[in-house]
């Protein structure tokens, strides 16, 4: 499956309640793109967890807050202006939809990338760096690159997400596992030929091509399994000569492998 892809693939699914697992090139670096919104969002919602921030306080969007004109912003689009904004619809616009600006802000309302970069050591992970504003990202080919995780990484940061949903902070911690159900982009990747009805909370990230190759290809997620259990997956398609049907539909393909492998 993943020789179709002309490029790097790297896979980690597990199913986390027994830890059974399969990989592809789980250790290497790949680009995230947008894959990198949800350790953002996650760093976020912790600093509401500890009521160091409220999901319904309002935040202030300037022109200059604004990602680029070539890179995905509804909100920069529909407020050319700027506005204020409440955390929480921060958070949905930059897991559901995307949204280049308001993963800038969470990012700054959360006090930059080394306080993302913290977050992420405090729960053990190593292999996930966030370093830039997306703004940065799009405004140079080879700054993607500096912003990379590993799947086995990203199968770890689902399993943490994961735990958020029991305890006492509940109807926070489901906030944002709810905004991943509802994300938009990415219909043909983990989801693609899943049975209709199988609920994903997922996040997508897409590169440009330039000469040919696209570096970034991804959708990672949690996938529930007919029996309650859940299945954590990361795929990653980076540096691929394919076109996005077919990357596309290397990871549709993967996730249905690993559908059938455990869905029993």
């Amino acid at each position: 499956m993943a020789s179709e892809a002309k490029g790097n693939v790297g896979v980690a699914a597990v199913v986390l309640e027994t830890g059974d697992s399969a990989s592809l090139n789980a250790d290497r670096h790949f680009p995230m793109q947008s894959v990198y919104k949800l350790p953002i969002a996650m760093a976020v919602m912790e600093q509401a967890r500890r009521d160091l921030l409220a999901l319904d306080e309002k935040i202030a969007v300037t022109k200059d807050d604004m990602v680029g004109p070539n890179q995905h912003s509804p909100l920069r689009d529909a407020n050319a202006n700027g506005g204020e904004f409440t955390i929480r619809e921060l958070m949905r616009l930059a897991v559901s939809e995307s949204d280049g600006t308001a993963s800038d802000v969470l990012m700054r309302v959360a006090g930059g990338p080394n306080e993302i970069q913290s977050y992420l050591m405090q729960l053990g992970i190593q292999d996930i760096r966030v370093v830039n504003y997306e703004k940065e990202i799009g405004s140079n080919w080879e700054t993607q690159y500096a912003n990379w995780a590993t799947p086995d990484a990203i199968v770890v940061l689902l399993g943490s997400m994961r735990e958020w949903r029991v305890g006492e902070n509940e109807e926070k911690e489901l906030v944002l596992y709810q905004f991943m159900r509802d994300s938009t982009p990415g219909a043909k990747r983990l989801k693609g030929l899943l049975p209709k009805g199988t609920v994903v909370a997922h996040k997508t990230g897409t590169s440009g091509t330039q000469n040919g190759i696209t570096a970034a290809t991804n959708d990672i997620g949690i996938i529930n399994l007919p029996d309650g259990r859940h299945l954590a997956i990361a795929v990653f398609v980076s540096d691929s000569a394919a076109d996005e049907k077919i990357r596309e539909a290397v990871i549709a393909k993967i996730a249905k492998a690993a559908w059938d492998r455990w869905a029993k």
